[in-house]
Order: structure tokens, then C-alpha cells, then sequence
């Protein structure tokens, strides 16, 4: 019995390629820290759902996500060569707000435990 799907397995090829064309092909000065979270594919493989976190205020998140799609077409483009795809996947890139709610949390704890030392 297998543990993985297909599409978990090609999701993280995936995210490995993205995460190299973000730090050594794609020069766009908007495209700041940008962090893949997760990729999710559907079982058909054909739309890849990639889940960002971005550092930085809300005008700097927008021109990182601009420029992130601007640059979707030339990062399907190179999966598309890189990988051994029958079909490359439409790439649907989503804010993932799991980095932010879990720095708000340690946040919260922490003024808990300053408040509890006073």
C-alpha cells in the first residue's frame, strides 16, 4: 500500500523548483522574502495551489505578490522543462497566513508571561 499520493510527491518537486528559481533565476527587485509553505496539487495534477508567506508590511506583501505574478508565466515555463510532466500545472499562488497567526500567538504568550512576572 502507498503511503504518498502522486501529487503530494510531485508538489514538493515542485516547490524544490520554484524555491530554486525564486533564489538564483528570478531577479524582479519587487519579489522580497518570499517563503513557500506548502504546494498543493489536485489529483489530476493540472492546478498547483502555492501557499507564500511573505515578510514585511502590507505594501511590501502586495509588491512581492505582483511581482510573484508577473513572474508565474517564466516559473511554469521552467518546470515545465525541468520536470518530466505530462501536464504542467496552473500555478495559483495564495497568501498562507499560518507564519503570521503563529507569530501572533507567541506574541500574545509572551505579554502573558511579562504580565504574569510583574
Amino acid at each position: 500500500m502507498r503511503q504518498y499520493k502522486r501529487s503530494d510527491r510531485v508538489g514538493e518537486l515542485i516547490k524544490e523548483e520554484i524555491s530554486n528559481l525564486l533564489i538564483h533565476e528570478i531577479k524582479d527587485p519587487r519579489i522580497g522574502f518570499v517563503t513557500l509553505t506548502k504546494v498543493v496539487l489536485s489529483d489530476d495534477l493540472r492546478q498547483a495551489k502555492v501557499f507564500i508567506s511573505i515578510l514585511g508590511e502590507t505594501a511590501e506583501k502586495e509588491e512581492s505578490f505582483k511581482g510573484l505574478m508577473s513572474a508565474k508565466g517564466f516559473i511554469r515555463g521552467e518546470i515545465g522543462k525541468r520536470l518530466n510532466l505530462r501536464y504542467v500545472p496552473e500555478l495559483i499562488f495564495k497568501f498562507d497566513p499560518s507564519i503570521e497567526y503563529g507569530a501572533r500567538i507567541n506574541q500574545l504568550l509572551a505579554n502573558l508571561t511579562e504580565k504574569k512576572e510583574k
